[in-house]
C-alpha cells in the first residue's frame, strides 16, 4: 500500500522505498511505502514523438534507478530494425543509462550488418544463440540494475527465463510478416541467481523485464538532446552554424558535408533526421522505428 502523504507521487519499478508496518513478508503481511527515495536516473518514453498530441505528452516511466538499458533485437524472424534501436540509445542516454545491445537468434543470421551500422559507436554487445552459454551475458549483468527492452518476439522472455528459470515469463511466436505477439504485460524486477563456480560470490545484479513494445516515443526528450544518441555525428555540428536545425533543407547544416566525406553511415544521419521531422509531426506515426532505404529495417 501506498501512505496517503505522498499524494499523486507514483511508485515504479526499479524505486528504492521505505516501509513501516509488517515487513516480515509472510503470507498476509501489510506495510505501507511512506517515502520515495530520490532517483539516479530515470528512463521514459511517450507513445508518440510530438509533444503537442495526447501520445506524445504522456510520459511512461519505463524504470528508476536502472544502470543498464538492455536492447534486445533479433538478427532474424523478426528481422533487426535499426530505427527503433537508435531510439532505445537516445532514451538511454538522455536517462544517464549505459546501452548493451544484445542480438538474439544469431543462429538464424550473423551480426554483421547490425553492428557495421553501429561500429563507430563502439557500442557493447552481445550474441545469443539457443543453447549457448550466457556467462558473457551474466558478467555484463553482474552487480547492476538492467531493464530489457525490445520488440515482441526477438526471445526476451525466452531470455529471462534463462537467467532466471523461476521467472516464467510468457513466451510468444512470431507472427507469418514478421511481427512478434505481445507476451508479457507488465514491468517486473527480477533477482539474478548467483553465478557457480570460481569467483562467484559477488552481486549478481537484477534485471527488469518489460513488455515488448512496437515503438519507443521520444517527444521527453528535447530536439538537442537527440543528438546524444548519434554520438558519430556530434563533431560534425562544431561547424553547423548557430541555432542549426540539422534538417536535410539546411543548406549550411554540416552534417551533409560529414557524411559526404565519409566519415558517418548516411543511414546513421538519415535516421536521425527521421527523428526530427517526427517530433514536428512530419515522421510516419504507424512505424516510427524504421529506418526509409535501410536494408535492415525489415520492410
Amino acid at each position: 500500500m501506498r501512505a496517503r502523504e505522498l499524494g499523486r507521487k507514483s511508485v515504479v519499478v526499479g524505486d528504492r522505498v521505505g516501509l513501516v508496518g509488517d515487513v516480515s513478508g509472510a503470507s498476509g503481511a501489510l506495510a505501507r511505502i511512506v517515502r520515495i527515495a530520490e532517483r539516479t536516473s530515470v528512463l521514459r518514453r511517450t507513445a508518440d514523438d510530438d509533444d503537442t498530441t495526447a501520445e506524445g505528452r504522456l510520459e511512461r516511466v519505463v524504470v528508476a534507478n536502472a544502470d543498464q538499458l538492455v536492447i534486445v533485437s533479433a538478427l532474424a524472424d523478426p528481422p533487426p530494425r535499426t530505427g527503433f534501436i537508435d531510439r532505445c540509445l537516445v532514451a538511454a542516454y538522455d536517462a544517464g543509462v549505459e546501452p548493451l545491445l544484445c542480438l538474439t537468434k544469431a543462429d538464424l543470421a550473423g551480426p554483421e550488418a547490425v553492428l557495421g551500422y553501429y561500429t563507430e559507436l563502439e557500442l557493447p554487445y552481445v550474441l545469443i544463440r539457443p543453447g549457448s552459454e550466457l556467462a558473457d551475458l551474466r558478467t555484463l549483468l553482474a552487480g547492476r540494475v538492467s531493464v530489457m527492452v525490445g520488440h515482441s518476439g526477438v526471445g526476451k522472455s525466452t531470455l529471462v527465463n534463462r537467467l532466471v528459470p523461476e521467472a516464467e515469463r510468457a513466451v510468444g511466436t512470431v507472427s507469418a510478416i514478421g511481427r512478434g505477439r505481445h507476451t508479457s504485460t507488465s514491468a517486473v524486477a527480477l533477482r539474478l541467481p548467483p553465478t557457480p563456480g570460481p569467483g562467484a560470490g559477488g552481486d549478481p545484479g537484477w534485471i527488469v523485464d518489460t513488455p515488448g513494445v512496437r515503438s519507443f516515443g521520444l517527444a521527453h526528450v528535447s530536439a538537442e538532446s537527440l543528438l546524444h544518441g548519434f554520438s558519430d555525428l556530434v563533431e560534425a555540428t562544431v561547424d553547423c552554424p548557430a541555432n542549426c536545425p540539422h534538417t536535410a533543407d539546411e543548406a549550411t547544416c554540416a552534417l551533409d558535408a560529414w557524411v559526404a566525406a565519409g566519415r558517418a553511415d548516411p543511414r546513421r544521419l538519415a535516421s536521425y533526421r527521421r527523428l526530427l521531422a517526427s517530433r514536428s509531426g512530419e515522421g510516419d506515426a504507424r512505424e516510427p522505428e524504421r529506418n526509409p532505404g535501410d536494408p535492415l529495417a525489415g520492410s
